[in-house]
C-alpha cells in the first residue's frame, strides 16, 4: 500500500494526477467495479434461473368439473409454483373436451388422463402428434360393478351375467319397471361408453337399465337405499370416497364379468384384481400435456412426470370432502398438508425438474 502511495504522490508532483492519469485511474476503477457488479448480478440471476426455471412463464391447468378430482391437481399446482411458474386458475370441463383443449393449446396440462379408459378421447384429439402422456400420477386404479353383500350371499350372485335372469334383475328394480337399475356415469365420461358396451356385449339390454346423470347425486340415492336395507347395483372406481362408505368385502362385493370385452377390441389387457375379472382394464392415471408446451418447458414436464400419489391417499382425501371439508380452500389445504408429509419426495421431484431445465 505504501508503494502505491509513493507512486501516486510522484505522479501528482509531476502534474499528471490532476489530468489524464486521474481520469484514467478513476475510469479503470469504475470499470472494475462495473464488471464486478455485473458478474455478481449475473451469478445471482443464474442461481435464480436454476432454482426457478419457470420464472416469467404462465401455465394453464385443465381439470374435470367434479371437485373430487381436484386434490392431485392442487399438488401439481403447488410444485409448479415452487418452480416459478405463474399458474392460472384451472379450467374445468369433461374429459373428451379436455383432450381437445390441450391439443389446441387452450390449456397446457392435466393430471386426469386414465391411460386405457380415455384412450379414445386421446386419439380423437390428435394422439401423440398433439399431446404427450407422461408419468403415473396414480398407478393401479380400478373400476367395476358392485352389489350389496347381503343380496349377493342370499341369492348367490357372483357375476354380471346373473342379471340376465329376470328374477335376479328384479331384485335391483328401484322404479318398478321390471329391470335392474344400475347406477352409472355422467354423460360424456369414458365409463358411460364402457357400461353401454358391456350391457350390449353381455346381452343385458332386456334386464338392466343404465341410469346415467350426475354420478354423485345418483350415488347419494344409492347409498340411501343401501342404508334402508334395499339391494343396490352400481358402478364405481377407486380412488374416491364411495369405497370408504360402501366398503368392498364388508358392505358390498365386486361382480365378475363373464368374459373380457372392451370397446376397442384390445381384450389382452389386464382386467383382473384379486382373481376377479372386473371387466375394466386395471388402469393408471397419467399426466397429459400439450406437446408443444411440453417440449418448450422441460422443467414442467419433468416435474409432472415424477408426480405420484397413491389411490389410498386420494380416497382418504375424498372421504374428508364427503365429511364436510369440500371447499376449494379445503382442497388446497389438503394438498399442502400432503406435501408437508411427503416433503423429501416432493423436493426430489423439484430437483429433477431443475436438472431437466439445465440440460
Amino acid at each position: 500500500m505504501s508503494t502505491f502511495k509513493t507512486y501516486l504522490n510522484s505522479r501528482v508532483k509531476s502534474g499528471l494526477a490532476s489530468g489524464r492519469f486521474l481520469t484514467s485511474f478513476l475510469t479503470g476503477a469504475s470499470l472494475i467495479f462495473s464488471v464486478s457488479l455485473t458478474a455478481s448480478v449475473s451469478l445471482v440471476t443464474s442461481v435464480h434461473a436454476k432454482e426457478m426455471p419457470g420464472d416469467g412463464e404462465t401455465i394453464t391447468p385443465i381439470f374435470p368439473s367434479i371437485a373430487e378430482e381436484r386434490f392431485r391437481g392442487e399438488i401439481a399446482i403447488e410444485g409448479l409454483k415452487e418452480l416459478g411458474f405463474e399458474v392460472k386458475e384451472p379450467k374445468e370441463t369433461e374429459y373428451a373436451t379436455m383432450m381437445l383443449a390441450l391439443a389446441y393449446g387452450d390449456a397446457d396440462f392435466s393430471v386426469h388422463l386414465w391411460d386405457h379408459l380415455h384412450q379414445t378421447f386421446y386419439e380423437k384429439a390428435g394422439g401423440d402428434q398433439a399431446l404427450r402422456k407422461v408419468g403415473q400420477v396414480i398407478p393401479g386404479v380400478l373400476q367395476g360393478y358392485l352389489i350389496d353383500k347381503k343380496t349377493a350371499e342370499e341369492y348367490n350372485i357372483q357375476t354380471l351375467a346373473d342379471l340376465k335372469k329376470p328374477e335376479i334383475a328384479k331384485l335391483f328394480d328401484a322404479d318398478d319397471d321390471g329391470k335392474a337399475d344400475l347406477t352409472g356415469c355422467n354423460p360424456g365420461w369414458g365409463c358411460e361408453l364402457m357400461i353401454d358396451h358391456h350391457i350390449e356385449a353381455y346381452d343385458l339390454g332386456k334386464t338392466v337399465t343404465h341410469n346415467r346423470g350426475s354420478y354423485f347425486a345418483l350415488m347419494a340415492d344409492t347409498i340411501a337405499r343401501y342404508k334402508a336395507g334395499e339391494p343396490i347395483l352400481y358402478y364405481t372406481w377407486v380412488p374416491q370416497w364411495i369405497s370408504g362408505v360402501l366398503v368392498p368385502g364388508k358392505d358390498v362385493v365386486w361382480l365378475e364379468v363373464p368374459f373380457t370385452s372392451l370397446p376397442d377390441g384390445n381384450n389382452d389387457v389386464n382386467t383382473s384384481f384379486n382373481g376377479i375379472n372386473l371387466g375394466f382394464a386395471v388402469d393408471k392415471v397419467m399426466t397429459v400435456l400439450n406437446r408443444e408446451f411440453a417440449e418448450d418447458h422441460p422443467s414442467a414436464q419433468a416435474f409432472l412426470s415424477h408426480l405420484q400419489i397413491t389411490a389410498d391417499d386420494e380416497s382418504a382425501q375424498n372421504l374428508r370432502m364427503q365429511n364436510g371439508e369440500s371447499s376449494v380452500k379445503d382442497i388446497k389445504r389438503h394438498a399442502q398438508e400432503w406435501i408437508a408429509e411427503h416433503r423429501d419426495t416432493f423436493d426430489s421431484w423439484l430437483e429433477a425438474a431443475r436438472k431437466a431445465a439445465d440440460k
